[in-house]
């Protein structure tokens, strides 16, 4: 076979570059390692910047998240004074929108469907070969080796994939940090504990009441890695959210059955090389972000949205410099997203060496966004969204 870029990881990152460059006429081939099924079944992030709104709608995915997508104006953050809201339409005129990346992915594959893109599932020993000269993939499918010519390789196979491990290690360069805490999240048909994420600083520890829909809701509190969700029934859960909302929240709340329970490690990591040769990572291959500030969807859309800018204009003009700048450009943004992240962490998490200097810092980074219309501004750009 040959095509022109062979995107590594059907997620929706993949699936939106795919469908971008294919409605301009340029050949793609998706190789995905799991089923359609699997890849729809995992449960994700749900809260969409404005520019990931944007993208979706350039590529024609953008009706069912109209219908079925809820806007919010703003987003609620509690401490031990109680509870108060942070305003992005008053702050900075924006919104995001909460609709689950299994949608988006949903909507994707059927956008591909429609115009007869090429996605290979259960696609094993996918390995990119000859970077910096003619390059190609191969790949087994039902017992057969499989190689594909093309002009570019996009690695969208997220933190585990093949695609950033073929960059050599003296070309490399890898940072991360390793958070003392993970999220313990559970799924639940409940009708949402309120009409906007809450996010809470309590000093049992952080916890957040977020929702996929009217009558689906996710709900994390912060706990040791070490802990096993097995070791939770869902009546702890509750109670320990409970505890660490609001009284007026957790009175009011919804309880039921979880239909998923899982603990999530918490890392910032990126992997400063984003090309290599005719290789560009992007999303979870090149970078990864504690879920706190809702980026890591988000930036993987960004860096899409760049890496199209690139490759349009390289099949439309022959103009190389979006390629060659595509590595700085992404990580400018990577950078201002790890740094929000990071911070949310910091000021809604509770450190196993917290002393009475870091509680007290973290109370006043609070205090100001309470009273401080600065602060709540610059939380609400950066958490709508910085512009692409």
């Amino acid at each position: 076979m040959k095509t022109n870029v062979v995107i590594i990881g059907g997620g929706p990152s993949g699936l939106l570059l795919s469908q971008l460059l294919n409605k301009a006429g340029i050949g793609t081939v998706v190789l995905e390692r799991r089923s359609r099924d699997y890849v729809l079944s995992r449960i994700r992030a749900g809260v969409l910047e404005s520019g990931t709104v944007d993208l979706l709608r350039r590529a024609g995915c953008d009706a069912r998240m109209d219908r079925e997508g809820h806007p919010h104006e703003g987003c609620y953050l509690s401490t031990e004074r109680g509870m108060f809201r942070v305003d992005f339409r008053d702050l900075c005129d924006n919104e995001v929108m909460v609709y689950g990346q299994t949608e988006v992915t949903e909507d994707l594959y059927a956008a591909q469907d429609a115009i007869g893109a090429t996605i290979v599932h259960e696609a094993m020993e996918v390995m990119p070969h000859d970077l910096d000269g003619s390059p190609y993939v191969t790949y087994e499918k039902d017992g057969e080796t499989h190689r594909i010519a093309c002009d570019f390789v996009a690695g969208c196979d997220g933190y585990h994939g093949v695609s950033r491990t073929v960059i050599p290690a003296d070309r490399k360069h890898e940072i991360e940090r390793v958070y003392p805490f993970g999220w313990l999240g559970i799924l639940s048909r409940t009708k949402p504990a309120a009409d906007e994420l809450i996010y809470a600083n309590h000093p049992r520890g952080f916890a957040l009441a977020s929702m996929r829909n009217e009558n689906l809701s996710r709900y994390y509190i912060q706990v040791p890695m070490e802990d096993d969700p097995d070791k939770w029934s869902d009546d702890a859960f509750w109670a320990e959210l409970k505890r660490r909302l609001p009284d007026e929240v957790a009175d009011t709340m919804e309880t039921g059955a979880s239909i998923d329970k899982s603990i999530a490690p918490l890392r910032s990591y990126v992997c400063t090389t984003m090309r290599h040769g005719a290789l560009f990572l992007a999303g979870d291959a090149a970078h990864i972000v504690p879920p706190t500030g809702a980026k890591g969807l988000n930036l993987a859309m960004s860096d899409i949205h760049y890496l199209s800018e690139g490759l349009l204009a390289w099949y439309g003009s022959g103009e190389a410099s979006g390629l060659e700048t595509y590595s700085d450009r992404a990580l400018l943004r990577v950078w201002r997203a790890i740094r929000f992240s990071w911070w949310m962490t910091s000021i809604l998490h509770r450190y196993p060496q917290q002393d009475e200097f870091d509680q007290r810092m973290q109370e006043m980074e609070l205090e100001n966004l309470r009273d401080l219309d600065a602060a709540r501004r610059a939380m609400a750009l950066n958490y709508v969204g910085l512009p692409l």
